[in-house]
């Protein structure tokens, strides 16, 4: 589950993470409103606002239409509140929204940080994450904070450094001090980068995390280390444990179709192809997924109906699947062992006679338990159903309908 900067913020102070402060708002009075709050607490002339989306890139995006950032400096309550009214309710287009963008809502107004004092300010970058292939949790960093750090991933990749951390332990001491030494830090900004990087951490594991961002990690000419921005995602398996954190999804930001099959516990992600699919098992989905694109096709989404699956639900995940237009054919791709095949069957037939006329071809494969008794429900139904027993029998009729 993603989160908005400004929750992610919230939920950081809460591990005495310190951060950049900041006012959510709707509306351009309410930035303007803000800013003057911000400037009684903080004393800074300056203050920045920033769009509230879920997708990086801010700072380089443009509201459509507009010559306006994602992320901009406000001198005064007026300038705030126009940036303000240029960005709410304006699509915001980043390199990782595409041509789409996303509606904004909300922005950010945020203290300026960027003040002037004896020493030189500096941005870092630092992201933890699991790295799957060593089984431990990994913390990413830089010396090079900022917007271009992809660029610097891909053209100077030994300015990324990386810290593991063994499972069932914490961030150790010594490795929290390693970390502030690469980044170069010496005095008070060597110590408050360990405390700062201690306390991320066990952020990271008592949130239940999956990433935790922070782009730019700043060091302040007075030698504060604060998060100026935070990505964080949390793993929706934990979310048992976190019924406060729940409550924080913004369902206004994620794919409709993939809000409705979580209704209906459909494990459901939209692709950009033409052949849209139904199979049961994540394993059997990514293997129909390969096959589908062998034989000519793209896939249009990965639907795992899983092994509990019922008519209901697989009407349900019917309905999903129909809603994109861009689907030329549809392939179901069930193996019977826990669910049974006629009860596949029998959603496909209830969808089928539910919503009327379909006209993209439908494919099943049913293969297992009760296969035999699908088949015939299928044969029976009068349906224009195409049925397929081998997989290469499913391909060749998923090639035949999108080269139609």
């Amino acid at each position: 589950m993603n989160l908005h900067e400004y929750q992610a913020k919230e939920l950081l102070k809460k591990y005495n993470v310190p951060v950049q402060e900041g006012i959510p708002v709707d509306t351009p009075e309410a930035a303007a409103e803000a800013y003057k709050q911000l400037k009684v607490q903080h004393g800074n002339e300056f203050a920045v606002v920033k769009a509230q989306i879920h997708a990086g890139g801010r700072g380089k995006g443009t509201i459509r239409g507009k010559e306006q950032r994602g992320v901009a400096v406000g001198k005064n309550a007026e300038d705030v509140k126009t940036i303000a009214g240029n960005i709410l309710g304006g699509v915001l287009v980043t390199i990782q929204t595409g041509e789409a963008g996303k509606l904004v809502n909300k922005v950010l107004v945020a203290q300026d940080v960027y003040y002037p004092g004896p020493n030189p300010i500096k941005e870092f970058y630092l992201s933890i994450l699991l790295d799957r292939a060593k089984g431990q949790n990994v913390i990413m960093y830089s010396t090079e904070g900022g917007m271009d750090i992809e660029e610097v991933a891909h053209n100077t990749p030994e300015k990324i450094f990386k810290e593991w951390v063994q499972p069932n332990t914490t961030l150790q001491a010594f490795q929290a001090r390693k970390i502030a030494f690469n980044f170069g830090l010496s005095g008070e900004a060597f110590k408050n980068m360990v405390k700062f990087v201690t306390n991320l951490y066990n952020a990271y594991v008592g949130l239940d995390a999956s990433m935790l961002e922070i782009n730019p990690l700043f060091k302040t000419s007075d030698e504060k280390i604060i998060a100026v921005d935070c990505k964080l995602n949390l793993d929706d398996n934990a979310l048992m444990r976190h019924a406060d954190l729940e409550a924080l999804r913004d369902i206004s930001e994620e794919d409709p179709t993939e809000v409705e099959a979580g209704k209906f516990n459909l494990n459901y992600v939209k692709l950009d192809g033409n052949v849209g699919c139904m199979v049961n098992g994540a394993g059997l989905a990514m293997a129909t997924m390969d096959m589908i694109k062998l034989s000519g096709g793209e896939p249009a989404n990965f639907l795992d109906v899983g092994g509990t699956a019922n008519a209901q639900t697989v009407e349900a995940g019917f309905r999903i699947i129909l809603k994109d237009p861009k689907v030329k054919a549809i392939l179901i791709n069930i193996f019977g062992g826990i669910v049974r095949c006629d009860r596949v069957a029998q959603g496909v037939i209830d969808a089928y006679k539910s919503i009327g006329n379909i006209t993209v071809p439908i494919i099943v494969r049913l293969q297992g338990t009760n296969a035999e008794e699908a088949k015939k429900l299928i044969e029976e139904s009068g349906l224009t159903v195409q049925s397929a027993i081998l997989l290469s029998e499913a391909a060749a009729l998923v090639n035949k309908a999108v080269t139609a």
